[in-house]
């Protein structure tokens, strides 16, 4: 998969442009739209508040749920415990 070499911009609720990947580290970790994108590098983490954000903008948070660089929420999939 070759990647563009200008940045995909994305916008946010509150009109701010961010870089829709952050990543600047090769190999290039999987885009905010990969089935693996929880696999991209940490680059600030809040255990505190319970989030962290990926390197590819996506954000997880503790509970396993994401909230990715369009707005689309990502529901918690955290496997259930056997019973």
């Amino acid at each position: 998969m070759q990647r563009s070499t200008k940045l995909d911009i994305a916008t946010t609720p509150t009109g701010n442009r961010l870089p829709e990947s952050l990543c600047t580290h090769r190999p290039t970790c999987p885009t905010a739209d990969s089935p693996d994108r929880e696999a991209a590098h940490t680059i600030a983490s809040h255990p505190e508040q319970g989030w962290s954000l990926l390197c590819n903008s996506v954000l997880v948070f503790e509970d396993t749920g994401e909230l990715l660089p369009d707005g689309q929420i990502i529901a918690p999939h955290r496997p259930l415990a056997a019973v």
